[in-house]
């Protein structure tokens, strides 16, 4: 949620307990999938504040939006290890979704990381109200076209985030390096989007982790949409999901070796 750039939860606390959160990680790497900094609004300088805090002096970043030539809004990968090439495979959509990827000198080893953000069911309000409804056993004479509409929202997600998918396969195809895969996928365990990214990786939390694993903490999808994937050569010894979060997601951890 952007380091709560909107105040979203009306105080001026969540902002600090974001920072604090990601200070406690320790993370050697960290990728953001809804990443906001500025150039002149010195409090929102996040990537002077985020390199300093987490002492992770290395970053990549690359924006789908900017305004006012400082304002910039995208996606961000930040790392202990030293950068020595990185780029971006373009979705060509009018929303906020980019796949970054950044080469890591990791001691020795040449490791790609990729970062991405796919695209977003994006429920209106309207769309959340009639879920809930549902839930609680509701019925209107609505309900058919309210369904269609769910039923559009979702076609056009999944359309969109299949060809975001095979761009990003497309170009792992091509990767000599090993490969650490995290990211926003907007979709379930069961989807396509997961499946064809996992066939060459292994999903941190079926390595490690344990429970329902949910990772999204608003009202919908209540499933898990974020994920950490790697190279088989890697090895995982913990995956751990934030008990409690500050945003929309809850942030997920893996340690590899």
């Amino acid at each position: 949620m952007l380091f709560d750039l909107y105040n979203w939860h009306h105080n001026h606390e969540t902002r600090d307990k974001i920072f604090g959160n990601l200070a406690e990680m320790g993370s050697d790497i960290m990728c953001f999938q809804e990443f906001y900094t500025s150039e002149e609004k010195g409090d929102f300088n996040n990537i002077d504040s985020l390199t300093k805090l987490l002492n992770l002096s290395n970053y990549h970043t690359e924006y789908t939006t900017t305004l006012r030539e400082f304002d910039h809004w995208g996606i961000a990968t930040f790392s202990r290890f030293p950068i020595v090439n990185k780029g971006k495979i373009i979705f060509n959509t009018k929303n906020n979704n980019l796949c970054i990827y950044t080469d890591l000198l990791i001691y020795k080893d040449t490791v790609r990381v990729y970062n991405l953000h796919l695209q977003s069911i994006s429920f209106s309000k309207k769309d959340n109200q009639f879920l809930n409804d549902l839930k609680q056993g509701n019925d209107s004479d609505e309900d058919i076209e309210k369904s269609k509409n769910i039923l559009r929202r979702l076609k056009r997600a999944f359309v969109k985030r299949a060809k975001q998918v095979e761009a990003i396969k497309l170009h792992m195809s091509t990767c000599k390096y090993k490969i650490i895969l995290c990211g926003d996928f907007n979709d379930t365990p069961g989807s396509y989007a997961y499946n064809e990214l996992c066939k060459k990786l292994t999903d941190a939390f079926v390595a490690k982790g344990n429970g329902f694993g949910r990772t999204y903490a608003g009202e919908w999808p209540q499933f898990r949409i974020d994920y950490i994937l790697f190279d088989k050569q890697f090895h995982c010894s913990k995956f751990q999901k934030a008990e409690e979060t500050f945003t929309d997601h809850f942030p997920i951890t893996a340690n590899l070796y």
